[in-house]
């Protein structure tokens, strides 16, 4: 079997802002706090995607980090996004998060410049030797511009600090391949995804809508390794339409509305993006009303 660096549910935790687009510390650690402690999570990505981490600063990230490392103790490990275009600003991004007390890191594929699958592989390599900590290669070509091909993910994934991928481009007979190849730990980033990749070999999810449905999530992930298929599959089938909903727009402004609704305080997202219409925040609450969460 795999090993589990991160054990099996992992959320890709929002960024909550004051009213003035300030950062909230304080509700992170809320946040943070309820993710672990009620919704079950055995690791949290603090500055990833749906944290908006194009929109903060290096030393927001890195108070975010400090914030919820000191949150959550030994409860949960701490994954700090650190991906950017530029190699070696990525390695600051890395030695920073590594002091601040992150677990783990998350380091998405160059984007924008679209480099060559030999440079691909020499980022990645370059950020593990810069650091101690494990890597997770978070692999997004729909938004990266660039997908891992197998034989870079191979490649790299001899690399002792490279443990991980997150796994967004929706091809899991590739998945497979590396799976089988490599023993790196698959996980779903597509929250959709995760009962197909379990099945080729993947150990859990970076969720989006696991905000919400994490504690069920569990159970679908807990359901398939014990060998229960059919229960997977029946709590799997209660929950997609939260998956494919979350997603309904930039998942980060749903969230962030569904945490209003709930009551807690996330704020507003940074421009380029927009906050969730009424129509948007409607429409996802009532699916997550639907699934009876």
């Amino acid at each position: 079997m795999t090993e589990l660096p991160f054990g099996r549910l992992v959320t890709a935790m929002v960024t909550p802002f004051h009213d003035d687009g300030s950062l909230n510390v304080a509700e992170a650690r809320r946040l943070a706090a309820h993710l672990v402690d009620q919704q079950d999570n055995d690791a949290l990505v603090i500055n990833g995607t749906t944290g908006e981490s194009p929109t903060t600063t290096d030393a927001e990230k890195l108070a975010l980090i400090e914030a919820v490392v000191a949150e959550v103790g030994d409860r949960a490990k701490i994954i700090a996004g650190v991906g950017t275009f530029d190699t070696a600003h990525t390695i600051e991004l890395a030695k920073q998060a590594e002091q601040a007390g992150a677990a783990g890191l998350l380091v998405v594929t160059p984007y924008y410049s679209r480099p060559p699958q030999d440079a691909v592989a020499d980022h990645f390599l370059t950020v593990a030797d810069a650091t101690s900590l494990p890597i997770i290669i978070y692999d997004i070509p729909h938004r990266t511009g660039t997908p891992v091909e197998t034989s870079t993910l191979i490649t790299v994934g001899a690399h002792p600090n490279i443990v991980a991928v997150k796994d967004a481009k929706g091809l899991p007979v590739a998945s497979a391949q590396v799976i089988a190849a490599t023993g790196l730990a698959y996980y779903a980033g597509d929250d959709g995804m995760v009962l197909p990749l379990l099945a080729v070999g993947g150990v859990g999810v970076v969720g989006t809508s696991t905000h919400f449905t994490g504690r069920r999530t569990k159970a679908v992930i807990d359901a398939f390794f014990a060998g229960d298929l059919a229960g997977a599959i029946d709590a799997y089938r209660a929950l997609l339409g939260v998956y494919t909903g979350v997603f309904a727009t930039q998942g980060c402004m749903l969230v962030k509305a569904g945490l209003a609704a709930r009551g807690f305080a996330p704020g507003g997202v940074r421009k380029p993006l927009l906050n969730a219409t009424a129509e948007q925040a409607s429409a996802f609450v009532a699916t997550l009303e639907a699934a009876g969460l």
